[in-house]
């Protein structure tokens, strides 16, 4: 018998819920196999068996467990049951075959059938339900699905109050639509805040008290992008073998802009300001577990494939529960696309010790003027929040500038800010 302790989800974190056994308690397992889900205050993990027997559970679900308590046992003496399971699968097969009927006891069975079969169907043409009104889409769609009035109404739930009454009020008159009462719900669920979800929320709320935050915003000109996307999404498909998406364009565009003013890039530590020569990109993700920010590393190296592969990478990983704490620390920026789910504008809220967020919204044609004429662009209102602490507010809005710039002319991405003309001829 071997025990299966709680292993360290990282520092700092002394104990753990878990949250879902994907087992049950006398199962037999494999090594290596993921026999529960472990959740921290950071990140939700799996909890894997280290050899193979049956398992006996010692920590019930739902739980807080500390951090190298036992959280079951492992029988590694006992055998698994699939050879008994498979001798019991032959001698049924082999019943089954010698019990199987003569082709002509089996075509005088289907008579027989297609006799109760007709039966059936005068029965049901003659129903105790004759003088009940049917629509004729109702009609049509009892007749797909070989269903009479009897059935119908014998499938009907329990007669309630209200059809009583509805049915007293038709026999006085009353045949109008509002007249027709409804049920109507009061219950409650109740369910317990998970440890992921408290450390969110608690610091959610330090952010609001810890940090002079404000929001600055801006719009940009989707135009460039998608028409870029539509004309080569089919060969970047085939070459990168991964769809080129708006996300790419939008880390890409921030670790520019990161550059040209680092202290949004920047973080305090104390009685200091640190400013990273790196820009590690966190991507918030909305998971099941609720929202996590799993970190792009050295994100400024990347090129718009590598950055898709990478984003995919890691918010596939969060929504699957199987992102890692090292995967979530140590970001210096991070953006958030509430325009996924429709937003159209927004106060992202920082993701502390970092001092800025950028919020992505929904796209939306919209007249705007260009060159002093009223066209129809798709447009796409960005946020920055930022703490003013260490944030200017000209370097704040000049980064969203300097974004918006980028965003709306793609080929600066790679050239800067001088056209391909002015590099060709060195100008």
């Amino acid at each position: 018998m071997i025990e299966i302790k709680i292993p360290s989800p990282g520092e700092s974190i002394t104990e753990v819920e878990i949250s879902n056994w994907l087992v049950e308690d006398g199962d037999y397992v494999e090594k290596d196999q993921e026999i529960a889900e472990i959740e921290s205050d950071k990140a939700t993990l799996p909890l894997m068996a280290s050899d193979r027997g049956k398992i006996e559970i010692v920590a019930p679900e739902g739980e807080i467990i500390k951090v190298g308590s036992v959280a079951c046992k492992i029988d590694t003496s006992a055998k698994p049951a699939a050879k008994k399971e498979n001798k019991e699968t032959e001698q049924k097969e082999e019943e089954r075959k010698e019990t199987k009927p003569s082709q002509k006891e089996q075509e005088l069975k289907k008579d027989s059938d297609e006799q109760k079969d007709e039966t059936a169907e005068k029965k049901k043409d003659k129903s105790e339900y004759q003088d009940v009104k049917v629509s004729p889409v109702a009609k049509k769609l009892m007749k797909e699905n070989n269903f009479n009035i009897d059935d119908v109404i014998n499938g009907l739930r329990r007669i309630s109050k209200q059809d009583v009454e509805h049915v007293i009020s038709q026999s006085k008159g009353a045949t109008t639509e509002n007249q027709a009462s409804k049920e109507v719900s009061r219950e409650v669920e109740r369910k317990k805040m998970s440890q992921l979800r408290k450390k969110l929320s608690e610091r959610l709320v330090s952010v609001k008290n810890e940090t002079a935050m404000l929001t600055t915003f801006n719009e940009v000109d989707m135009t460039e992008i998608m028409a870029l996307r539509k004309k080569y999404q089919k060969q970047f498909i085939e070459t990168h073998d991964i769809k080129l998406g708006f996300m790419s364009f939008f880390t890409k565009a921030v670790t520019i802009a990161l550059k040209a003013y680092p202290s949004v890039n920047s973080h305090i530590d104390g009685d200091d300001i640190i400013y990273p020569d790196y820009a590690d990109i966190g991507i918030a993700v909305q998971t099941p577990k609720g929202l996590m920010v799993p970190v792009v590393r050295n994100a400024e190296t990347m090129n718009l494939a590598e950055l898709e592969k990478e984003i995919k990478r890691i918010a596939d990983k969060g929504r699957n529960g199987k992102i890692t704490i090292d995967e979530l620390k140590g970001g210096t920026f991070t953006i958030t696309n509430g325009g996924v789910f429709g937003s159209l504008l927004s106060t992202p809220i920082l993701n502390p010790p970092q001092s800025g967020i950028l919020g992505m919204h929904n796209i939306q044609e919209r007249p705007v003027a260009i060159n002093g004429k009223v066209e129809i662009r798709p447009m796409m209102y960005v946020a920055l929040s930022y703490d003013h602490r260490t944030i200017d507010g000209k370097n704040s809005v000049g980064f969203l500038v300097k974004l918006k710039e980028l965003l709306e002319s793609p080929y600066k991405l790679i050239l800067g800010d001088k056209n391909a003309d002015e590099i060709l001829l060195e100008i």
